[in-house]
């Protein structure tokens, strides 16, 4: 599918170029805009939360909510972090509160790594700062239609957890 789009692109231009700079300019935007959101197929939901000052408190509970039609397909649950190199502990436990339409609940404990045995930094890193997107379910599917809740608050044995920036959910579906 993307080779199709990346040919239809190349002949869009070729045939722009002919045109004026303004029309140009124009396509060039609305097929760049195309061609980025389409990379992304998978995403069902995402969402980061800023943490304030970098310092998660143990009773700041980031919560995403989730309108859910979708009770067929399986789908892949990840925890995003964004921490700076002067996190001091290599992992992170995360409790990953549920609350499904039918107002059950559910609670996991996820343990996230941040950094390898060696003590380097996993996931992106941008100078200072890194992204991690740690997978915590697959092969989920969601088991009724409705608004779902996820609260996450972090597990550490410190109220205050230093130099974690943003915390956030991505919601896959899985092929």
């Amino acid at each position: 599918m993307k080779r199709i789009i990346i040919v239809f692109l190349d002949l869009l231009i070729n045939r722009l170029l002919l045109m004026n700079s303004s029309v140009l300019k124009f396509f060039s935007f609305f097929a760049l805009v195309f061609f980025i959101s389409s990379c992304d197929q998978k995403r069902v939901f995402e969402k980061n939360t800023p943490i304030s000052e970098g310092i998660w408190n143990m009773d700041e509970k980031p919560s995403f909510e989730i309108d859910v039609k979708d009770t067929i397909s399986s789908h892949s649950f990840y925890i995003n972090l964004r921490n700076s190199g002067a996190y001091p502990y290599s992992n992170i436990f995360v409790f990953v509160e549920t609350l499904f339409p039918d107002s059950s609940e559910a609670r996991d404990t996820v343990e996230c790594f941040l950094a390898d045995n060696a003590g380097k930094w996993l996931g992106k890193g941008s100078g200072d700062i890194w992204d991690n997107q740690i997978l915590f379910k697959k092969g989920v599917v969601f088991p009724r239609s409705g608004q779902y809740k996820f609260i996450l608050q972090h597990g550490m044995r410190t109220d205050e957890l230093k130099e974690i920036m943003d915390v956030g959910l991505r919601i896959e579906k899985e092929k």
